[in-house]
This record gives C-alpha cells, structure tokens and sequence, in this order.
C-alpha cells in the first residue's frame, strides 16, 4: 500500500518534464503518415543517397496525401508537405539525371501549372535553364504568372523576374519579355528600366548574330562556286582524256603513260571533291 501511495504521489513525467496535478497535459500530435514518409524520403535522399527509394517514398507519401491523412492537420500543413515532398523528388530526379521528367512529376500532383507553389516553380525554371532547355518551361512560367490568384503572393516578383532572365531572354522572346516589364506591377521603375536594358542589349546582340549567319551564307555560297570551277574543268579534261584514250589500244606500251595520268586526275577529282564536303565549314 505503501507503494501504492508514494507511486500515485509521484510527478507524471512528459515531454515538457515533470507534470504537477495543476498543470494542464500537453497533447503532442502524432504525426500523419504522410509526414513519416517525407523525413524518411528525405533521410534517404541526404544520408543514404538512395535516390529511387526517396523518389517512390515520396510517391508513397503523395498517395498518402490523396486519402485524406492529413485532414486533421492544421490549416497550411497539407500544403508545406506537399511542397517538401516536391522539392525531395525534384532533387530526386535530378540526381538520377531525369531531370527531364521533373515537370510531368510535380503536375500529376497539381495537375495545372497555376497551382505550383512559387518554390517548385521556382526550382523547376532553375533546373532546366541549367540544363540548356527553358523552353520547357516557357508555357507553364507563363500560364502561372498570368494568374490573378498569384499576382499578389510575395514571391511573384522573384519569379518574374526569373522568367525574364531564364527563360525569355535565352529563347529570344523578346516582345514578350517587353510585355512582361511594361505590363506588369510587380516591378519596381528601377527594375523595370534594368530589364528593358538588357532586353535592348539581347535585341542588339541579335542583330548582330543574324547578319553575321547571313555573312557567313554568303561566303560559303562563294567558296563553294570556287571550288565548283576546277571541278567542272577536270571533269571536261577527264572526258577528253578518255575520247583520246578510246582511239588508243589500251594494251599498248605507248597507251600506259595516258592511262596513268587519266586514272591521276580521276583519283584528285575524288580527292578534292570529299575534302571540300567534309571540311568546308557550313553555316544555317
């Protein structure tokens, strides 16, 4: 009984330390599912490095997500998983150099560009303008950008300005990025007068690479009449040569010097006609 008594009298001990029978329980909530999966799909992806098991842990935790386990989180909480498990699986694939299927991979999940929360978009427009490919990203950057429920996030500046540099700019969309500058608030007068410098400087540069591509045509339209010339004269003597040889008896000592010169100028008409294919540099 003895016992009995100094163990009720004893404090209950919990996560904050010792509980006085004044002091309201603290309930720590359990973790859903699909939060369990987003530490070990991350543990995975940092400590172990096993990209395919991150990648089908955050599948596990997405499929978690469509049933409902974290209905009795609080507002928001569905939405920062959502994106943490994104950024893991872009990681993810990056890793495994399937980077080009990073967009069809987050859409399954927001199935419209317009709903990507600004991080994935974010990392998705760095990822492939780092990969030499923007225009991937040319239509969903602008569709989420275009929409009003968007227009007033703190992040929207950021990734306009994101697009302009990663993806218009390189792909040489230069009336759009203008219609992007002037038409939009989000932009400081500052900032707005920087992006049209450098959409002025990209027009120039343009200019320039266009006339030096048409320079650079017409030389080699040149350079190949040039060389079209001696082909052309060969060819005729070779046919001479050959009228002159028929009149000849080929088994003849006296017919031999004109066959060798004859099979000399068939072997540098060869010559010359595949070096000038091969090396002539040619320009689109």
């Amino acid at each position: 009984m003895k016992s009995d008594l100094s163990t009720s009298a004893a404090p209950l001990r919990g996560v904050g330390g010792a509980l006085r029978s004044s002091e309201p329980v603290r309930v720590v909530p359990v973790p859903s599912a699909a939060v369990v999966l987003l530490e070990e799909a991350a543990d995975l992806l940092v400590v172990h490095l096993d990209f395919p098991a991150a990648l089908h842990t955050c599948e596990r935790a997405w499929r978690s997500l469509a049933s409902g386990a974290l209905a009795d989180q609080p507002t928001g909480t569905s939405s920062e998983v959502k994106c943490s498990l994104c950024v893991v699986g872009i990681q993810a694939l990056a890793e495994m150099d399937r980077w080009q299927e990073v967009l069809s991979w987050v859409l399954q999940y927001y199935q419209v560009p317009e709903k990507l929360p600004p991080k994935v978009l974010e990392l998705c427009v760095l990822l492939y303008s780092k990969m030499q490919e923007p225009g991937a990203m040319l239509e969903a950057a602008n569709t989420w950008l275009q929409d009003p429920d968007n227009l007033g996030l703190p992040e929207y500046r950021t990734l306009a300005e994101l697009h302009l540099h990663r993806v218009l700019l390189p792909l040489g969309y230069l009336s759009e990025a203008e219609k992007l500058v002037v038409g939009s608030a989000a932009f400081s007068e500052e900032q707005r007068l920087d992006a049209l410098q450098a959409i002025s400087t990209a027009r120039q540069q343009q200019k320039h690479k266009h006339s030096d591509s048409e320079e650079n045509q017409k030389l080699n339209q040149e350079v190949s009449h040039f060389f079209a010339l001696p082909f052309r004269k060969s060819l005729l003597a070779a046919l001479i040569l050959c009228l002159l040889v028929v009149r000849f008896d080929p088994a003849s000592p006296s017919s031999l010097p004109i066959l060798c010169k004859l099979a000399q100028i068939f072997h540098w008409i060869r010559e010359a006609m595949f070096s000038s294919s091969y090396q002539l540099p040619i320009h689109d």
